[in-house]
């Protein structure tokens, strides 16, 4: 049986969690729960465990296939071996997250995991239940190409998921600079979650945040502008299936009264229209630096 960082995790997660609501409860830290909205991501966690186990088979018959065709023998007991799979799995999340929140069809499946209004260790449970149906696994097969056995690629996608999951809080404030300069931590993933305009769509590192930085979609936190938590449209009740599914029914909505701009509504980034009624995140962005700049042009002028 192949080692499973997650399921091992998974005892401490639950501790965690326990312990920053107790801290939260006794005013020793800033987190904030609210009781539905982590009943949503706890349920969410629980059915993306059940899609995962749905769509384990493909995944696992299609990574095996594409080993048998690989380039390169890889051998699992080289330390080699395990510094280049960290850091090209790390790479191909980087990507892989870039794409889910640039592209609407991705985003429909990424999207249930920004939804919180809150930022929590238990947001970092709230998973998709649809990413298996997106095809994102896809993206990882190039490394069963390369010659890395399957069982390494799913031990390092544990690990990074199982590093992810301390990130997602507000308790901590920054690591040491040294840290903060090279790994993701809570400051860089709080503005990933953040929806102020500034924020949108930075800071997509798993382990490493150096790739944000390479890329150039890094962003520090800055103390001037708390971030505000959630999608630039939040959802007005806790209903999981709405939380689940909401943006697939739209995008549904979209292509059936617009059939001729259908590439557009399913492959365009999120927010796009055929008529630019709608806000994009670039859209977004744009408003805000020119507001930024005519308060700069006024505060001269005053």
């Amino acid at each position: 049986m192949t080692f499973d960082p997650v399921t091992l995790a998974t005892p401490f997660f639950i501790l965690a969690i326990i312990l920053e609501v107790v801290l939260a409860r006794m005013n020793r830290t800033r987190t904030n729960y609210e009781a539905r909205d982590t009943a949503a991501s706890l349920v969410m966690g629980l059915g993306s465990t059940i899609a995962g186990l749905l769509v384990g088979g493909l995944v696992a018959a299609a990574t095996l296939l594409v080993y048998q065709h690989r380039l390169f023998d890889i051998p699992m007991t080289a330390i080699w071996a395990w510094v280049a799979i960290f850091l090209l799995e790390d790479l191909t999340y980087y990507w892989f997250h870039r794409l889910s929140h640039e592209r609407r069809f991705w985003w429909a499946a990424h999207v249930n995991h920004h939804s919180s209004q809150h930022y929590n260790l238990s947001t970092a449970l709230r998973q998709t239940w649809t990413g298996g149906v997106a095809g994102t696994w896809a993206l990882w097969l190039p490394l069963a190409f390369l010659g890395f056995p399957p069982a390494m690629i799913a031990i390092q996608k544990g690990v990074s998921l199982v590093y992810q999951f301390w990130i997602h809080t507000e308790a901590i404030g920054r690591m040491p600079r040294w840290f903060e300069a090279v790994f993701n931590t809570p400051s860089h993933h709080r503005v990933h979650h953040a929806r102020n305009p500034r924020y949108l769509d930075r800071n997509y590192a798993g382990i490493l945040i150096v790739w944000d930085k390479l890329f150039g979609t890094f962003q520090p936190e800055l103390e001037e502008e708390p971030c505000r938590y959630g999608i630039v449209k939040n959802l007005g009740d806790f209903n999981i299936l709405r939380v689940a599914f909401h943006e697939w029914a739209a995008m549904a909505k979209d292509v059936a009264r617009h059939p001729r701009h259908a590439a557009g509504y399913v492959f365009g980034p999120p927010g796009w229209s055929h008529d630019g009624s709608r806000d994009t995140s670039h859209k977004l962005k744009a408003q805000w630096e020119a507001e930024q700049q005519m308060d700069e042009v006024a505060s001269k002028v005053a």
